[in-house]
């Protein structure tokens, strides 16, 4: 890039964090009434039916990923399930006060941010940002990829409309200019208060690298485990329900299956009845050669129907017109077996596995070559081995019993918070372990103050050692 065009580009950036700053020292001002206001202005704003249809359409025309119909189902449930855990939540001012301890929390929002958004949901991923950024009177600049670009200036366009129509500054809400390109990307993430990033593992790393305190997320690869004590028709049609939904866009979706043997034959069948296929081994050949390009996903068969993914490949299967799910046999894992990652289409890899031990070891291995921290599903009636998976396992979430892309990132029948953005833990190089939340989005100033003495005797809290040890008590004084 040129010095000039260098400049140019640091000015626009400047300038729109500028106006930020400005608008949110006037938002820092407001009620929590007056925020909670803006929140449900802003979930409108993309909840309105027609907005809603504009978006998912723009979305799927402008990126090639995914499809209409889903996309409307998660913009509408993604944000129906936000606006529903920030009901009454209190984020301005005094936010809790223990007396016994002396403290009292204030909650502060952190400034500016700045919001890296994927191709995948340009629409709901950005509307989950900046409510939740918002909540804690915060101003969201959006940096979209440049395939969603447009999506996510039409969301801002309905969300300013909201903003204008309640009073309230549009410069809360802001996205970079076109064209979208890396230089600005990563000059709004020096300039702003905070970052959070969700998209490609280059996202996240250009994130922690920026300088700026930030948020990302880690990579997604879910695998599914299904031993002999679950209920396989459930299982089967969760599963599809799952990997089908917007034509496996979301990280959530089950990449892998790993079914003990004593159930593989049935398992297949209650698959079969949900339409989802088992392909011959050299079908399952032409998929992987279509789907990778030159160690690349290929762009022009990922987040494409199965059926449609079936006819690019040529396949001869029976029943593929109406296959909402290709299953393929596998036995290998790592990087000379791509079908053992994440593969953003509606294509699962089965597994067979001995017995729970095994595919234990099944999934681990998966996890180290890819998705390691994100999340493992698991259809079982045995409680002690979901209880495993949870004490031993590198995954921040166990989803059991469930169709795991609906489940992962917050539904209206478990406790989970809606989200779109999982954190992975130190598995998966990530500073939380969370779903990402309104808390992230928040400072929180403690008033402390004296209490009575409360400090213990050096027996209280040796006696025990000493005693066990045969230590004198006269060596601690």
């Amino acid at each position: 890039m040129d010095t000039e065009r260098q400049h140019s580009t640091s000015n626009n950036v400047t300038e729109l964090v500028n106006r930020a700053r400005k608008a949110q020292l006037i938002y820092e001002q407001y009620t929590q009434e007056q925020v909670d206001e803006v929140v449900t202005a802003l979930g409108w704003s993309i909840m309105n039916p027609e907005n809603n249809k504009t978006l998912a359409m723009m979305s799927v025309a402008d990126t090639g990923l995914g499809n209409v119909e889903d996309k409307i189902i998660k913009n509408h449930r993604k944000t129906l399930g936000l606006l529903r855990d920030l009901q009454g939540v209190k984020t301005v001012g005094v936010v809790s006060e223990n007396i016994e301890k002396g403290i009292v929390k204030i909650a502060r929002p952190v400034g500016a941010v700045g919001a890296i958004v994927p191709s995948t949901n340009p629409a709901a991923t950005p509307a989950n940002k900046t409510i939740n950024a918002l909540k804690c009177r915060n101003a969201m600049i959006l940096a979209p990829s440049p395939k969603g670009a447009s999506s996510c200036a039409k969301l801002v366009e309905f969300m300013h409309a909201e903003l204008e129509r309640i009073g309230a500054p549009k410069d809360l809400v802001q996205h970079l200019p076109f064209p979208i390109n890396k230089a600005d990307t990563q000059q709004l993430m020096k300039e702003v208060d905070l970052v959070v990033a969700t998209g490609s593992q280059n996202n996240m790393r250009d994130a922690y690298a920026s300088g700026t305190p930030a948020f990302g997320v880690g990579a997604g690869n879910v695998v599914s485990i299904v031993d002999e004590t679950a209920d396989l028709d459930s299982a089967a049609q969760k599963i599809v329900a799952s990997k089908a939904f917007d034509n496996a866009t979301s990280c959530s979706s089950e990449n892998q299956l790993v079914i003990v043997d004593a159930v593989y034959d049935q398992m297949i069948e209650a698959l079969a009845k949900q339409h989802a296929i088992m392909l011959s081994d050299s079908e399952r050949d032409k998929v992987c050669e279509k789907l990778w390009q030159n160690g690349y996903l290929n762009q022009a068969v990922i987040a494409k129907k199965a059926n449609e993914i079936a006819q690019m490949c040529e396949l001869d299967s029976p029943n593929q017109e109406n296959a909402k799910v290709l299953c393929v046999a596998a036995t290998g894992i790592g990087k000379d077996h791509p079908l053992s990652g994440e593969k953003l289409s509606p294509v699962l890899t089965v597994y067979r596995a001995s017995d729970f031990n095994d595919a234990k070891n099944i999934t681990n291995h998966i996890l180290d070559f890819q998705g390691k921290g994100h999340s493992i599903s698991i259809h079982s009636n045995n409680d002690e081995r979901i209880l495993d998976l949870g004490l031993n396992m590198p995954a921040c979430r166990i989803i059991v019993n469930q169709a795991h892309c609906f489940a992962t990132g917050g539904s209206f029948d478990n406790g989970m918070p809606f989200s779109l953005s999982m954190g992975c833990g130190t598995w998966g190089n990530n500073n939380m372990s969370d779903n990402m939340n309104y808390k992230y989005y928040l400072n929180t100033t403690r008033i402390v103050r004296t209490i009575p003495v409360n400090q213990p005797s050096l027996d209280s809290v040796f006696g025990d050692y000493w005693k066990a040890h045969n230590i004198s008590p006269l060596a601690a004084k």
